[in-house]
């Protein structure tokens, strides 16, 4: 018998999984557990392991079609996952799809002691982190422990129909970039289809805008009530995952302050990652320092000639700084919460918050800006900068 053999484990897990456990890695176990045994022609217990998926959730649409196989197998040989006659071939492609995802999530390692190259640093505000990696099917969640991010747990989720990499409004894919959880929106606030809670995200962001990209509605949210789970493509764009992962995720996320990084590949810091992440930081300070020295030409040499602010461009803005320089007799600026986190789908491109307070003879404030740094020829240079 022959149901995605290809994908089987020769050895799942060594540790027994708990039924109770509702998280997507044991869930996941466990289904491989099942499989395996059906790849072993042990059907009476793959049975027994599907019913047990099926009383912790009755709404996981992949192990009921496991488990209509296993009954039908009792009949007639199966040649394939999902036998039922007369099945909806889209459907039975999407649950295979599904299968696969979540096996080879079972075969991948947890990265225990690897940091994403995307979590250069984080603030003290920021308690935890989040990066989606579409290519794999996962969202994986990081603690921030003094200003490093250290792995939590990772989640099966579904991402667009078309794939990632947003361009335009219906373009039915998710967007790749650094963005934030912008608020929250519970279920009295939503349809059914979103689950019992929804986070929308800051897509279009800064770049994304520059990029001429756009669209709205960029969620992270959950599925509808009668469904566990939904195929590794399945949205508009939104990041999509079952009702009880999101409630654990939920419980982590900080409004306005949880980054959310999308990438279409996941890697993972080396010593070149942390040379170039020192080098910024030098950079940002040297930035900070010239500012403050009222230097004006070693100030505006941190600015890229294609820099923006969105509507103003270099030459306004080297203008507009000269004149606010010369009516200065003395200038204190200080940053603190400085967050970094390296763009995902543009080599080179790196996103810096942090709270800056300005005081000087004439005018003080405190804001939160943040500024894309690019690295062109080994030379970091601000492309855009404005308050986050």
């Amino acid at each position: 018998m022959r149901i995605l053999t290809l994908f089987l484990i020769a050895s799942i897990c060594s540790s027994p999984v708990l039924a109770e456990e509702k998280d997507s890695r044991s869930m996941e176990a466990l289904l491989a557990h099942s499989l395996q045994d059906i790849g072993n022609n042990n059907l009476d217990v793959a049975l027994n392991e599907v019913d047990s998926l099926l009383k912790v959730n009755p709404n996981f649409k992949l192990a009921q079609l496991v488990k209509g196989d296993l009954l039908l197998a009792r009949s007639q040989a199966l040649n394939d996952f999902g036998n039922a006659p007369n099945a909806p071939r889209g459907r039975m492609e999407d649950l295979r799809d599904e299968a696969r995802a979540r096996l080879l999530r079972v075969q991948q390692q947890q990265p225990f002691n690897t940091t994403p190259k995307y979590l250069w640093q984080l603030d003290a505000d920021q308690h935890y982190a989040i990066v989606v990696d579409t290519s794999k099917s996962t969202l994986y969640l990081y603690e921030n422990v003094n200003g490093e991010a250290r792995y939590v747990s990772d989640f099966y989720i579904s991402v667009g129909k078309k794939g990632a990499d947003k361009v335009s409004e219906g373009d039915q894919r998710t967007p790749l970039g650094v963005y934030f959880i912008n608020s929250k929106l519970t279920k009295d606030k939503l349809t059914d289809f979103y689950g019992s809670v929804a986070y929308p995200l800051s897509y279009p962001n800064e770049w994304d805008r520059r990029q001429g990209r756009d669209g709205h509605g960029i969620w992270l949210h959950g599925t509808p009530s009668d469904t566990y789970s939904r195929p590794p493509r399945a949205s508009n764009g939104c990041v999509v995952l079952s009702n009880d992962d999101l409630l654990q995720i939920g419980k982590r996320v900080q409004i306005g302050h949880t980054p959310v990084i999308i990438t279409n590949q996941m890697d993972w810091a080396n010593e070149s990652d942390r040379a170039d992440r020192d080098a910024l930081l030098g950079e940002i300070e040297q930035w900070r320092s010239d500012w403050a020295s009222r230097n004006t030409d070693a100030y505006l040499a941190h600015y890229a000639e294609d820099f923006s602010t969105g509507s103003v461009n270099f030459a306004s803005f080297s203008d507009q700084k000269r004149l606010v320089n010369s009516g200065k007799t003395w200038i204190k600026v200080s940053i603190s919460k400085l967050s970094v986190f390296p763009y995902p789908s543009q080599p080179g491109l790196v996103v810096v918050n942090f709270e800056q307070d300005y005081d000087s003879n004439n005018l003080s404030n405190r804001m939160i800006k943040r500024q894309y740094w690019m690295k062109r020829n080994d030379k970091w240079q601000i492309v855009y900068e404005g308050s986050a």
